[in-house]
């Protein structure tokens, strides 16, 4: 395998998020942005473990030493993400009543079965098809870990949720993860490429994960929409989502269709989507703003 460039010194922060005031919609008056982003909680918690087991299963192959410890750091980090993303599924929606089974179920269905080491339960001794759906599955985290980079620099920069009012709490969760995932923005590329990734397979997995995320988020939204209190049962979902572009309280579809092709090009790396300093500069207040009371205590001791 090829030296990569480093992610230097990728850590998990030990942060924790209290939910008990938070209320929906926690964008006020705003239930299609609140819900859309919310989306994230149903998805994050059983995506980014099979982002870990995925990893952990790479991880004995990766020989390069700076790759192998930026690919330990990423695992530690996605397991914090999940972990904190479920929170807001057991504390959260559940104070808000909330069902969110029918639809978790089946987001985990698709990353242990559908995307799991043994597809629909086929199972093959061929060392080289394992590996290729080793290789494959790296790639739809690389294309997967464009949005999350691309999506985090959105949150670092927009102010259009803080104009609004947007819980302070649910802010904090948000930009944590937007900055690790820009810190952390290397790392899966670097392994998918390590893997045999190259342009032409970069884009194509790309052309399956792009609709997939759409098609996911759209679900997502309308099923959190029929399903929270005194909400409308049917959305315009695009009309919906250009009108919170518009206000800056989500990304616009323009804003993310540039992202898609820019990862088409020959010459792409994520070290162009974002900006390590400003990540590590949101990361060391919100570290200190949600660390958990043990850490905070500590801190306060020294």
């Amino acid at each position: 395998m090829t030296t990569v460039t480093s992610t230097a010194g990728l850590q998990a922060r030990n942060v924790q998020f209290n939910w008990q005031q938070t209320v929906q919609p926690w964008v006020p008056g705003d239930r299609f942005t609140s819900h859309f982003i919310n989306v994230l909680h149903l998805l994050l918690p059983e995506g980014e473990l099979w982002f870990c087991r995925l990893y952990n299963k790479a991880l004995p192959e990766v020989s390069d030493r700076q790759l192998n410890a930026d690919v330990k750091g990423f695992i530690r980090q996605e397991a914090v993400h999940s972990r904190s993303h479920q929170h807001v599924l057991d504390q959260y929606f559940s104070n808000e009543n909330i069902n969110t089974e029918s639809y978790t179920r089946r987001v985990r269905w698709l990353f242990s079965e559908l995307l799991g080491d043994h597809p629909l339960g086929i199972k093959t001794s061929w060392g080289w098809l394992n590996r290729g759906w080793l290789s494959l599955r790296l790639g739809i985290v690389a294309a997967i870990e464009h949005f999350t980079c691309v999506i985090g620099r959105w949150i670092l920069e927009s102010k259009g949720l803080d104009r609004a009012g947007a819980d302070s709490e649910m802010m904090g969760l948000l930009r944590w993860h937007g900055a690790e995932e820009v810190e952390h923005r290397n790392v899966a590329h670097n392994l998918f490429m390590a893997f045999g990734g190259n342009t032409f397979y970069r884009g194509i997995l790309m052309l399956l994960v792009a609709p997939m995320i759409l098609i996911l988020w759209m679900i997502g939204t309308h099923y959190l929409m029929r399903n929270s209190q005194s909400a409308p049962q049917k959305v315009r979902f695009f009309t919906e989502w250009r009108r919170a572009a518009r206000q800056d309280r989500l990304p616009s579809i323009g804003f993310l269709f540039k992202s898609v092709l820019r990862y088409f090009r020959p010459s792409y790396h994520p070290e162009e989507e974002g900006g390590t300093e400003l990540a590590l500069a949101v990361l060391e207040r919100t570290t200190v703003l949600y660390a958990k009371p043990s850490v905070a205590a500590s801190k306060t001791a020294l």
